[in-house]
């Protein structure tokens, strides 16, 4: 097998059982860990009675750690990268290690490992051939807001991560910009408490005003359903059952009359009209 410079190492997100035999293999093998919290993976590698030098690797030391791992690489050594759950460089700053190692010359090589977001995506229940995996929203709610604007309409299934103190204004945002569709809200993946909720958006937020949320999260939304494109399906419907076919997808009132409107290329206004008349 070819050897490699470093190593993107994946690692259980729970039940210690799932490291592969090539993961323990290749942290025993090379000569130092690059790893985001070294005290969470000291506990892995103990389990594993694996002894080796350790750096740490995270968001507010990258750029100088990255030199570092460099300068270790170009003595001749090698390296791995771990996170504290999963796949490196899936929402955390990995990714920029590995570029810089590109650049610098280096060969890498990934020895794949479990993956949150892939785990509750297939226990979700929901459509696996086309989604998207969005990690967490940024905290600023201008950003948010605009990010959820952007992924109202994308058909495909949405993936997001959230903690514990966040999961209720973050599935009232979703909520607000969706509207009521299904989502699988996965907790606690592979470990004793693992829990996968399966219900409306609206469900959700009722069952976290009653329930304290404990343990990381995985969100998965549907996408908006896929409506018809053919401008004479339309036609054949009057204009308030054309709305109220897409808030029966889960859109707001406000989003149904603006997309009908933009399907029939006649004002806003006039749907709305419309609707009232029949309201």
């Amino acid at each position: 097998m070819r050897n490699f410079d470093f190593y993107v190492v994946g690692t259980p997100i729970g039940n210690l059982g799932d490291i592969s035999r090539r993961a323990l293999e290749t942290l025993r093998n090379v000569d130092f860990i690059a790893a985001e919290d070294t005290r969470n993976t000291l506990k892995l590698l103990n389990h594993f009675d694996i002894k080796k030098p350790m750096i740490s690797y995270f968001e507010h030391n990258k750029r100088r750690r990255g030199e570092e791992i460099i300068s270790l690489l170009k003595e001749g050594k090698t390296g791995a990268l771990v996170t504290d759950a999963g796949m490196p460089a899936i929402s955390d700053p990995g990714q920029e290690l590995i570029s810089q190692l590109y650049d610098a010359g280096f060969s890498v090589t990934a020895v794949p490992g479990p993956s949150a977001f892939t785990t509750a995506l297939v226990l979700s229940g929901l459509d696996t051939s086309r989604f998207m995996f969005e990690g967490f929203l940024s905290t600023t709610k201008k950003n948010r807001q605009a990010r959820l604007e952007i992924l109202r309409d994308q058909t495909c299934t949405l993936i997001f991560y959230e903690g514990p103190t966040k999961i209720r204004a973050t599935l009232d945002d979703l909520y607000a910009a969706f509207g009521d569709r299904r989502a699988a809200v996965v907790r606690e993946l592979t470990k004793m408490y693992e829990q996968v909720l399966r219900a409306s958006l609206s469900e959700h937020i009722h069952y976290f005003k009653e329930n304290e949320p404990r343990g990381e999260f995985v969100i998965v939304v549907e996408g908006r359903p896929d409506v018809p494109a053919d401008d004479e399906f339309w036609q054949k419907l009057s204009i308030f059952d054309h709305v109220d076919y897409y808030i029966k997808t889960g859109l707001s009132k406000k989003e149904a009359v603006k997309l009908a409107a933009q399907d029939r290329k006649i004002p806003k206004s006039r749907v709305y009209n419309e609707v009232m008349k029949k309201d």
